[in-house]
């Protein structure tokens, strides 16, 4: 794992969520089982874990078998969660977090039977298994270096569950708590799809749910749940990969508006307004409309937190009387910025790439534009110029690389450089 970067975990639970998938997924993007295992025996809780590889409806997954030996469930309530935790020999990153999933659970349970936060226990929830849950999770989300949580819409599943308050319906009270405000539906299987646990830990950790975003990815983890339902996988799915790579907030809109009775200097004038908005394009078509008259389209291409402001625009700016936005599908190339110097000046440069090979480089035009008027030359000569120190000094850094490669691989066969 690179310590320098940060990364991301996108739980897709058409399945549902329980503590136990949670672990075996994050547990299947590459934590040593064997380091899991020591770390929670430095709880000293009496149970035993088993870490195995199992099928769900043909689907390969990790699951966790949490097996408790203490013959009494204990009532555990807030303050000895807290003391608990709290004395773990566990980083104070994971304390916290896990201090903050335990603090919805007893606000959810205190809430659902009119208890106050102190006076509340947790059964189910309160379990040596639960700890585990929650606190391995939180672990292994540092080892794994997750930064951010986002979460599909939950399946939470429906029917009847048994519970130590009698058989509740689903989702039962606590679970219906912690899910406030959260997408939730009810499909497939009639089965008690979240518990309390996982209801707390994703409601808790993740930053957003929302439906699969743009994403780039480099691992899947696959965290298998309880039961084996036929023809439906019981199992959570997590995608991995690096912060910078996820982009959850991407889903581009269409704006379109069809105008036929605007001053042509009005509507060039408005592609300042749309830009400063946050637009990411703008641009205008000549057509031709109803009763054979001409007409200009105005198209913005905008992220899906703009658009309400951008709408409010045309209709303030433009003539328009009406708008049509829909949301776009669209792939786009990774992309870095880079600088060189020509003449004394810099030049900022966009380098794009396809499945990590360059596949375009690009000076910044008003950096060559401003160079051309001051030097008094062809603006296509000054691009072309950024554009040989670009691979002039691409070609050193390789040239570089490849010396020090060699360096370090004759020093690691024994050899010393003359």
């Amino acid at each position: 794992m690179n310590k320098s970067k940060t990364y991301f975990a996108y739980l897709e639970a058409s399945a549902g969520i329980s503590g136990d998938m949670m672990l075996g997924a994050l547990l299947d993007l590459g934590v040593e089982p064997s380091l899991f295992k020591e770390k929670i025996a430095a709880l000293k809780l009496p149970l035993e874990i088993k870490i195995k590889e199992t099928k769900r409806a043909s689907i390969r997954g990790l699951k966790v078998d949490i097996e408790v030996k203490r013959k009494k469930q204990i009532r555990r309530k807030w303050s000895d969660i807290e003391s608990f935790i709290q004395a773990s020999p566990f980083s104070f990153s994971v304390k916290k977090n896990s201090l903050a999933i335990f603090k919805r659970l007893f606000e959810a349970e205190a809430k659902v039977h009119g208890r106050s936060f102190r006076e509340a226990h947790l059964h189910e929830a309160g379990a040596d298994d639960a700890i585990v849950d929650i606190m391995g999770s939180c672990y292994l989300a540092e080892c794994l270096q997750i930064e951010d949580f986002f979460c599909s819409p939950l399946n939470v599943g429906q029917g009847w569950v048994k519970t130590s308050h009698g058989h509740l319906a689903v989702p039962p009270p606590a679970v219906a708590e912690l899910l406030r405000n959260i997408p939730v539906y009810s499909a497939c299987v009639k089965e008690e799809l979240v518990t309390p646990t996982g209801a707390a830990i994703i409601s808790t950790l993740a930053k957003k749910f929302l439906t699969f975003p743009e994403l780039c990815y480099q691992k899947i983890g696959y965290g298998a749940g309880h039961r084996n339902f036929t023809n439906f996988p019981n199992i959570l799915r997590i995608f991995y990969g690096e912060k910078k790579d996820l982009q959850p907030e991407k889903k581009v809109y269409l704006i379109e508006a069809n105008i036929d009775d605007s001053n042509p200097q009005i509507l060039g004038a408005f592609f300042e307004t749309a830009l400063n908005l946050g637009a990411l394009d703008i641009f205008l078509t000549p057509i031709v409309m109803k009763k054979n008259r001409l007409a200009t389209k105005l198209t913005i291409l905008a992220e899906i937190d703009k658009i309400d402001n951008l709408i409010e625009a045309v209709f303030k700016e433009t003539s328009t009387v009406g708008v049509r936005y829909f949301p776009l599908e669209r792939r786009v190339l990774a992309r870095e910025s880079t600088q060189v110097t020509i003449l004394g000046e810099k030049v900022a440069l966009k380098t794009a790439y396809y499945e990590g090979n360059e596949v375009n480089v690009q000076p910044e035009f008003s950096d060559c534009l401003k160079i051309a008027k001051k030097h008094n030359l062809p603006l296509k000569e000054v691009i072309q110029r950024a554009l040989k120190e670009y691979f002039r000094k691409k070609k050193k850094m390789k040239n570089i690389l490849a010396k020090k490669a060699n360096r370090d691989k004759e020093l690691k066969s024994g050899f010393k450089e003359n």
